[in-house]
């Protein structure tokens, strides 16, 4: 969702999710918790990893781009979370709900989706994970190691809190 300039210390956590998933629904309590205790030290990325057993997780992760582009990726990303299990009755018209409650412009949410603007954002993304051997949602990447979340998230954030903490001390 968004690049760390070059030289900035914050430790990187791509965060591999699809917008459908109850299992990231699951994992955002452990992207609160990170975010909270480590602030700005850390910055977790929403990647993209739409799954084809869900039919409205690839519109989702264009719309949560348009989200970004208008300057509410994770709270929009929240929200989806949190209705995933609507997403199957609700479709698109939902995702621009969304974007309404939360005070965005929905109107360009809807034209996004039609217009496809951010296709390629989502198919990078998930050409990557595929190359990196992401499988399923969660999984997390970081300090060039790959978490997988789909199988069982026990353990997850203390790992993560390990390697941060060990990239932090590198950096001090």
């Amino acid at each position: 969702m968004s690049e760390i300039p070059a030289g900035d210390d914050r430790v990187v956590l791509d965060v591999w999710c699809e917008l459908q998933c109850p299992d990231c629904r699951t994992a955002l309590d452990d992207v609160r918790a990170l975010r909270a205790r480590y602030g700005d030290r850390l910055e977790p990325r929403l990647r993209h990893f739409p799954l084809e057993k869900h039919k409205h997780a690839f519109a989702a992760a264009q719309a949560a781009e348009e989200a970004v582009e208008q300057g509410s990726g994770w709270a929009y990303v929240e929200a989806v979370l949190a209705r995933a299990a609507e997403l199957d009755r609700g479709g698109e018209d939902l995702l621009v709900e969304i974007a309404r409650e939360l005070g965005l412009d929905a109107e360009e949410f809807d034209t996004a989706l039609i217009d496809g603007r951010h296709i390629l954002i989502v198919d990078a993304d998930q050409a990557e994970g595929k190359a990196i051997g992401v499988t399923g949602t969660p999984t997390y990447v970081i300090g060039g190691e790959r978490l997988d979340g789909g199988k069982g998230q026990e353990g997850l954030r203390e790992r993560i809190e390990e390697i941060t903490d060990r990239l932090l001390a590198d950096r001090a």
